[in-house]
């Protein structure tokens, strides 16, 4: 399409191709007699046109990646009053900028949850000074989300500004007015939530008005008026631009103001180019058309225009009355496509019938809508119903229109109200009415009759009857004789006729039956059944209107009847005189049965009632006697029970017996025999039992019982003390208990006295004090003898003896210092007690034994011969020590053997008579007058040998190993002296002058290992051997040694941890860990390409590992790391190739060439990143200037050149290269301007009579058929393929079973044998199968493809389907 473009007012105006050429010719004409007026506006304004269709180009660009912005500059050029042409810059932001982030906060988002997003993004917008403007954006997100508007530059939004949320459309608003050039910026939206944010720029550009820099200039201006003498006046182009901004009043006082005389010549200028660009800013494509449609259906207004101005309000009215579209609930609906505009009306009526009108600024289109209402009608009919009984009858009609007039159905010449019965419903569109009649009965059967107005239809409705069926039969019964039988029996509907047969008689009216009846439930009972009452009986069902019959039949089985004993009868007894009962219980209780008593029916005994109580058989005894005793009887059909009566009286023991035995006790002398005897009565006799003090007698030796009829005897031979006590007999029956106490006393000498005291021990008397015995034999004591024996001895002598009411007894015949002891006897008629023995009693002041002797010490050992030595007791007892007992016993023995057979007066002795190679333990007891101390301790176990040398000087000490911490050392056993049993090693810092045991007990082997040292310490060792006869010299090192490992060169231990070339994503973390060894630690250097880090990087060392770490790496960082390791014994390096991936930088400076006809070459200059990733390549992508959809030329093209065939002559094309390697696309390189591809010229021909070929109908066919297609959510997508047929196929478009082209959303076209198909702003809805249908009046065909909706990021669908296809695929 050729542009042109026209100077009009400041206002660009583009120009079809369908203008001839002349027109154009005429245009320039007048552009060029405009002068230099046109040449400024040209260059200062864009036109709108344009400028809508690149914003929308650029924002379906920028869609697919995650941040893309989009910048154009905006220059103009003026000329100033004096004739000196300048460039003007824009003094604010003049480029246009959009751009789109998402970052994400939290790791993990809930699947019910999401980050913020832009539903509506907001636009980059270009306006004047003094405008208004705003910014709309919708935004989704859980939680939700919350929105805040910053400018870019951080300056605060200006006093004009204004934002807040538009309750109705759900939308946030920034709304600046007036405008100034100071509020030009780019202003972010941002939208947040716990999740992440979400941030769109866009660009805000202020451009001066002429109309508001005039007006400053008039404030700002100073009247220099010989400045103004100078002046010349202005010229009528120049006059032109000055009063081009300004208001109508002032255009007289600014041109007298510039000596301008020309004023009416001036004004008539001024309104030829304001009516020029009034009529230009609007140009109506197509117009409005009227529209005739059907009552119910959906109208769509449409036009076509082209707008200067794409901000220009629009407003549609009916009947001169304003739509408020938006609280029409969905009624009306405004949508543009291009530069269609199109108002939808759903579901019109005759309310809707008017005049519609679309008003754009000071022009309006006009269109009227008819709509035709039909007559009411039935489009079908009711039909007659036929249905089975509790089913659902559903009669149906079908309306020509919707009505508002009210609906009556009847049945029976009665209305039907909706309940549980009936449901009446009408359908979505309201044009089918439906009723329901809900389980129908024969009641239901008649005429159904539906009335609307004047209009009205009847059908009948037929029942048909269900069997009946029996959901439970008559079952066969079988039951006892007098029992009752129940036959029941359940049908599936209660509205029956039923009679009852036995063997094929008719018993319904037999009073013999009982006969029940509860809805669907039959039921036959026979009381008292009888054998005769056994046989078939049988249940006939009927109904109305069906002459079937139903029958159930079962047999009763009558069985003769036997009792069995549920509880039967059990022995009795009871006393004389009293009452009794015998009781048995069947499990019948229609059984009856006699009594018998001893084989004989009782009958005439006195005293005796038998009682029947249902299945209880009883037989009463009034006051039972000896002639009731006996075995009795039950019998009855098929069952029998047995039980014993007899009499039993309770024991009795005569009072008078019981009076005697607890006033007068039972007296025996100890080891004499006692007999107590108690005679007693009672029937049957009772079980006898003893009982002494509460526990019952046992037979032993001593003791024996025995039990007759009418007396029991208890005798107790040899009686002891112990014996006395409460006696008791019991007897005990079934019927009673009876008791008789008595007490048992047997004498026998006292118990000895209790408790003595020693009330005075002096040198001249001993007295003692005692308590009575605590039993005194059962008799009184008559008095106390005391006796004693000196200390040691065996023989009491008596001393005194004093009558029972004395208990305590003075001894003054005793020697000072010497120790009695005293024991005290207790006397009664039996005799005398044991004796009391007192503890030994000092007269005065008492003698003790020596005290413990010190632990012997072993002066001198032999094999045969040990001296031991010794210490006196520190306390000789109060008398001198006389000597000593020297004691010996092997080592773990116990027996103590003495040495001396004499006191040993010295405190050292001699102990000969050893055996050699055993250890001995010896003791010592100091003895005075009062006899031997306590023993002193025992010595150390010595063993009877020679004794041992000292170990010589050990040999050879010297390191085997060393370590920070630790110093291993090596030693020979010493070849003088005995062997040694062990070794202490010794040692001492470098700063210490005191030497330190290693170990607290001696070294037994030949080496150790000192750890725990301090780092870099020098250490002295010294060693020395030790056995049981001492401690050797010491051997000292002669160099004191460092606490370090031994030299090593630096090595390093990677175990395959670390790999000499690594690769990694920007961004990620770049971490290099090394472990090495080496002895000192080595110095750790870290290089990249040869020079040391020192940037972003953390470095970490220890003396066995260092670690390189970059947190976010970036493409700088890619290079060869080398760590380096030296010590002052070697150093060793490790290199580490590393390569950084990024996006790759895009290429630069493309150039278009046409060398070939129809082809384009295409030169840029090589990303950066080409060289250093071998698998990098361009993608070349070309797009047709009417279109925004984007193709791919070519995939892989690793060279900076590439020619594109293909393109069609006469078509402009835009080009685009982009860098592509794993880990994604650069930003496209795209070209300037579209280019043009040169029509080819025509060729040479004659001028000959045309032929007419004769016209041929041929069926539809596809030349090219559809592809499949894959679009970005929100971009257009078209699909097109190229036909033949005549004549002229239609088109018609389906997506799955729906068709599509004829919506108000979609935009389709059939023109010269090409159909296309557009769908604007793609939703995830749009994706699906799409069926292209050709017809003619010689047939039809079909063309399938498939359109897949993907995700901005979801660039692994697009691959996978590009791979699956082998096909370019459309990319919007």
């Amino acid at each position: 399409m050729a542009e042109v473009i026209q100077s009009t007012g400041g206002v660009m105006e583009v120009l079809s191709e369908a203008q001839s050429s002349s027109a154009i010719r005429e245009s320039f004409s007048e552009v060029k007699s405009s002068a230099s007026v046109s040449e400024h506006f040209s260059e200062v304004q864009m036109t709108s046109s344009s400028s809508s269709s690149s914003s929308t180009m650029s924002s379906s660009t920028s869609s697919s990646s995650s941040t893309v912005t989009k910048v154009r500059r905006i220059s103009q050029t003026s000329r100033g009053v004096d004739g000196a042409e300048r460039t003007v810059v824009q003094r604010k932001t003049s480029a246009i900028v959009e751009s789109y982030s998402q970052v994400q906060k939290s790791s993990t988002i809930p699947p019910a949850e999401s980050m913020p997003d832009f539903e509506l993004k907001p636009r980059p917008i270009t306006a004047q000074e003094g405008d208004k403007v705003s910014f709309k954006v919708k935004v989704i997100g859980k939680p939700k989300p919350t929105v805040a508007w910053v400018r870019e530059s951080g300056k605060p939004l200006s006093e004009g500004t204004t934002t807040y949320f538009d309750t109705i459309n759900k939308q946030h608003v920034l709304k600046i007015k007036p405008l100034s050039l100071e509020d030009a910026d780019v202003y972010k939206c941002v939208a947040s939530n716990d999740h992440g944010d979400a941030v769109y720029a866009v660009s805000l550009v202020v451009t001066e008005n002429p109309a508001m820099d005039f007006k400053k200039m008039l404030k700002k201006r100073n009247v220099q008026t010989l400045r103004r003498e100078e002046r010349r006046p202005p010229t009528e182009e120049e006059m032109l631009k000055i009063l081009a901004g300004a208001d109508k009043k002032d255009y007289e006082r600014i041109c007298a103001e510039h000596g301008f005389t020309d004023f009416r010549g001036i004004l008539k200028k001024l309104k030829e180019l304001k009516r020029r660009e009034d009529v230009e800013m609007v140009k109506i494509l197509k117009p409005l058309q009227d529209v005739t449609a059907k009552a119910d259906s959906n109208v769509i207004f449409e036009t076509m225009m082209e707008l200067k101005d794409p901000n220009i309000k629009m407003r549609w009215f009916k009947d001169g009355e304003l739509l408020r579209v938006q609280y029409s609930l969905g009624k009306y609906e405004v949508k543009q496509l291009g530069t269609k505009h199109m108002l939808c009306i759903a579901s019109v009526s005759l309310k809707d019938t008017g005049t519609y009108s679309l008003q754009v600024g000071d022009k309006a289109l006009n269109a009227k809508l008819t709509v035709i209402d039909e007559p009411l009608k039935f489009v079908s009919d009711l039909k007659p119903m036929r249905v089975t009984e509790r089913q659902t009858a559903t009669f149906e009609v079908r309306l020509s229109k919707k009505t508002d007039v009210p609906l009556v159905w009847k049945c029976k010449d009665k209305e039907l109200k909706r309940d549980e019965k009936y449901d009446m419903s009408v359908s979505e569109d309201g044009l089918t009415y439906t009723l329901r009649v809900k389980d129908v009965r024969p009641s239901d059967t008649g005429d159904y009759t539906l009335s609307l107005g004047d209009l009205t239809a009847t059908a009948p409705l037929f029942i048909e009857r269900i069997p009946i069926k029996f959901a439970c039969h008559l079952k066969n019964v079988r039951v006892k004789e007098k029992g009752k039988a129940r036959m029941e029996c359940e049908m599936s509907s209660k509205d029956v006729h039923i009679k009852w047969l036995m063997d094929g008689r008719d018993i319904t009216a037999n009073p013999r039956y009982i006969f029940v009846r509860e809805g669907k439930h039959a039921e036959l009972i026979v009381e008292d059944c009888d054998l005769a009452d056994g046989g078939e009986y049988s249940i006939v069902c009927t109904q109305d209107n069906d002459a079937q019959e139903y029958v159930s039949s079962a047999n009763l089985t009558v069985d003769e009847r036997f009792a069995s004993v549920t509880s039967g009868l059990s022995d009795l007894q009871c006393p004389t005189g009293s009452g009794a009962e015998l009781c048995v219980v069947l499990n019948d209780e229609k059984v009856d049965g006699i009594w018998l008593k001893d084989g004989k029916e009782v009958s005439e005994l006195s005293g005796v009632q038998v009682v029947k109580q249902g299945a209880v058989h009883k037989l009463l005894f009034s006051s039972v006697g000896d002639e009731h005793e006996g075995k009795y009887t039950f019998r009855a059909k098929g069952a029998e029970s047995e039980a014993v009566l007899a009499i039993a009286d309770p024991p009795v023991i005569d009072t008078t017996m019981l009076e005697v035995l607890s006033s007068q006790p039972v007296t025996v002398k100890a080891g004499q025999t006692a007999t107590i005897k108690i005679p007693f009565r009672g029937k049957p006799a009772p079980r006898v039992s003893w009982y002494k003090d509460g526990i019952e007698v046992t037979e032993d030796v001593r003791t024996t019982v025995e039990r007759g009829v009418d007396q029991s005897t208890l005798t107790l031979s040899h009686c002891v003390r112990e014996d006395s006590g409460a006696v008791m007999l019991k007897l005990k029956s079934d019927c009673g208990t009876a008791v008789a106490n008595l007490h048992l006393n047997v004498v026998d000498h006292p118990k000895p006295p209790q408790k003595v005291d020693i009330l005075e021990n002096s040198a001249k008397c001993v007295t003692l004090k005692w308590k009575a015995p605590r039993d005194n034999g059962g008799t009184a004591v008559t008095g106390f003898v005391i006796e004693r024996r000196p200390a040691g001895r065996n023989s009491w002598n008596k001393v005194g003896e004093v009558d029972s009411r004395t208990t305590s007894y003075c001894n003054d015949k005793v020697e000072e210092g010497k120790a009695y002891q005293y024991r005290i006897r207790a006397l009664n008629s039996q005799g005398m007690s044991e004796p009391l023995l007192t503890d030994e009693v000092f007269a005065g002041s008492p003698i003790e034994p020596p005290g413990m002797a010190s632990q012997p010490q072993i002066a001198d050992v032999t094999k045969e011969v040990v001296t031991v030595t010794w210490a006196p007791p520190s306390q000789d007892g109060g008398a001198a020590v006389l000597g000593y007992m020297v004691e010996r016993r092997k080592k773990g023995g116990s027996m103590w053997i003495p040495v001396n057979k004499e006191l040993i007066q010295d405190t050292k002795c001699t102990a000969d008579g050893l055996i050699e190679g055993t250890e001995y333990e010896f003791r010592v007891t100091a003895v005075n007058r009062a006899g031997p101390g306590t023993p002193s301790t025992a010595t150390n176990p010595v063993l009877a040998k020679d004794p041992i040398r000292a170990p010589g000087l050990v040999r050879g000490l010297q390191v085997t190993d060393s370590s920070t911490s630790s110093i291993s050392l090596a030693w020979s056993p010493p070849e003088l002296g005995d062997a040694p049993s062990g070794y202490i090693l010794e040692l001492r810092s470098d700063d210490a002058k005191e030497w330190t045991k290693c170990t607290k007990i001696p070294i037994v082997g030949t080496s150790y290992c000192v750890g725990g040292l301090q780092e870099r310490m020098k250490y002295f060792f010294r060693i020395r051997a030790v056995n049981e006869g001492g401690v050797g010299e010491p051997m000292e090192l002669e160099q004191g040694v460092l606490a370090l490992p031994p030299p090593a060169p630096p090595r390093f231990d990677l175990q395959g941890k670390v790999k000499h070339h690594i690769e990694l994503r920007a961004g990620a973390s770049l971490c290099i860990p090394v472990t090495f060894t080496g002895s000192p630690p080595p110095e750790v250097t870290w290089l990249k390409d040869g020079v040391p880090t020192s940037g972003r990087e953390v470095i970490t060392k220890s003396n066995k590992h260092s670690q390189f770490l970059i947190t976010s790496s970036r493409r700088s960082d890619s290079g060869v790391y080398r760590v380096n390791l030296r010590n002052e014994h070697g150093e060793v390096n490790y290199d580490i190739n590393v390569q950084v991936k990024d996006f790759p930088r895009p290429p630069r400076n493309l150039h278009l060439l046409e060398e070939v006809p129809s082809t384009v070459t295409l030169l840029w200059e090589h990303t950066p990143d080409l060289a250093e990733d071998p698998e990098a390549h361009y993608i070349i992508q070309k797009r047709d200037a009417s279109t925004a959809t984007w193709f791919t030329a070519a995939e892989r093209v690793y060279s900076n050149k590439y020619t594109v065939t293909g393109l069609l002559p006469g078509r402009k094309y835009y080009f685009r290269v982009i860098a592509h390697n794993s880990i994604g696309d650069s930003d496209p390189l795209d070209s300037k301007e579209p280019f043009s591809i040169a029509k080819e010229k025509e060729p040479f021909s004659l001028h000959r009579k045309p032929y007419v070929a004769r016209e041929r109908a041929t069926k539809p066919a596809f030349v090219l058929p559809l592809r499949d297609h894959a679009a970005c959510r929100g971009h257009d997508c078209t699909m097109s393929c190229a036909f033949t047929g005549s004549p002229a196929p239609t088109a018609a478009w389906y997506r799955g079973d729906v068709k599509v082209s004829d919506g108000p959303r979609l935009w389709q076209n059939t023109r010269d044998g090409v159909c296309t198909l557009t769908i604007p702003a793609c939703t995830a809805k749009d994706s699906g199968e799409y069926v292209l249908v050709l017809e003619n009046p010689l047939g039809e065909v079909k063309c399938k493809c498939n359109l897949v909706i993907f995700d901005k990021d979801d660039k692994s669908l697009l691959e996978s389907l590009t791979e699956s296809s082998g096909k370019a695929k459309h990319i919007m």
